[in-house]
């Protein structure tokens, strides 16, 4: 039996031969540099709200370009935000590729998955609209 490193959440893959049960991708742009919005979501305290009943754990902090986390709790997986330089603003990729903690009927994965991409689209005007203030194209 292998040790895991204290303090990371357990990721438990999809078997290799579907994808994960919940595979999420959305991209917001914001009028804002990409370091600008990497202050923004490098903030921990942010996560919690975003990410309700997650446990969120750092596995690649790229600077500029965004991070990777490991996911536990209500599902379990892998997360990542990609920022992307387009023009005068960054292109926020988000990722989210779990499976649910216990077992779930299909429809109500399906369920989960559209509330997750719900609560984070809201997060994430919510942050384009604080990051980009007065500039806010109309």
């Amino acid at each position: 039996m292998s040790a895991r490193p204290v303090g990371r959440p357990a990721v438990r893959e999809a078997p290799a031969d579907r994808p994960p049960s919940v595979d999420l991708v959305d991209e917001t742009y914001i009028a804002a540099a990409p370091g600008v919005v990497a202050r923004a979501v490098a903030a921990p305290a942010a996560w919690a709200g975003w990410w309700p009943g997650l446990v969120l754990a750092v596995t690649a902090d790229r600077g500029p370009e965004g991070l990777r986390w490991s996911v536990a709790g209500r599902l379990v997986g892998s997360m990542e935000i990609w920022l992307e330089a387009v023009g005068a603003g960054t292109v926020l990729h988000w990722f989210l590729r779990a499976e649910p903690a216990g077992p779930l009927r299909p429809r109500a994965t399906a369920r989960l998955a559209e509330r997750e991409v719900r609560r984070w689209k809201r997060h994430a005007f919510a942050l384009k609209d604080r990051l980009e203030g007065a500039e806010r194209v109309t």
